[in-house]
This record gives structure tokens, sequence and C-alpha cells, in this order.
């Protein structure tokens, strides 16, 4: 498995920031329930993406949750499958604020 072949669908997940992520604060927000996470663009990707070359730009600072998010994982394949599975029915991926 490759994130080459991916949509990048873990780069549009909730990541939720940690006191001890070192994370340019600029580059997060806070939701409703005042949780620290990574802010999103308007098209509900991560705004640490880079677009041009499709990697995280601030792959050094990222998160402790993304640092554990393992290519290939169960948890990867599900979301890759999930969101498959809502591409195929013409659902747009909807993202909740968490």
């Amino acid at each position: 498995m490759s994130c080459t072949s991916c949509d990048a669908v873990c780069c549009r997940l909730t990541v939720v920031v940690m006191p001890e992520d070192s994370i340019p604060r600029h580059l997060t927000t806070h939701t409703s329930h005042g949780l620290e996470v990574m802010a999103r663009d308007e098209e509900g990707w991560c705004v640490a993406v880079d677009h041009g070359r499709m990697c995280c730009s601030i792959y050094e600072q990222r998160p402790a949750i993304c640092r554990k998010f393992a290519m290939g994982s169960p948890y990867c394949r599900d979301e890759r499958a999930n969101y498959r599975d809502q591409m195929l029915r013409g659902i747009p991926l909807t993202l909740r604020d968490e």
C-alpha cells in the first residue's frame, strides 16, 4: 500500500493538537467544544498539506496523532474504503466540527 495512489483521506480527518505538540499555532483552530485542532482549508484539507507536492509541509513538527497514523493500517484502509464508497455513491465527503 502506498500513499501515492491515495486521495490523502487522512489529511481530511480531524486532528486534535495535544499540548506537547509543537505546531505553529497559526495552523490551528478551536472547535465549538474547545479542542485545539489542525485548521482546514475551504476544501476540507489540513492547512499543513502542501498541495503542490501532496505532502505535509510541517512533517518534522506534525502532531503526535499524525505520527501514529500508519500507512496501510486497518484504520487507514477503513478510511480509504469509506471515502471510496462515498465517492462511488456520489455522496460528498462531509466534514464535521468535532
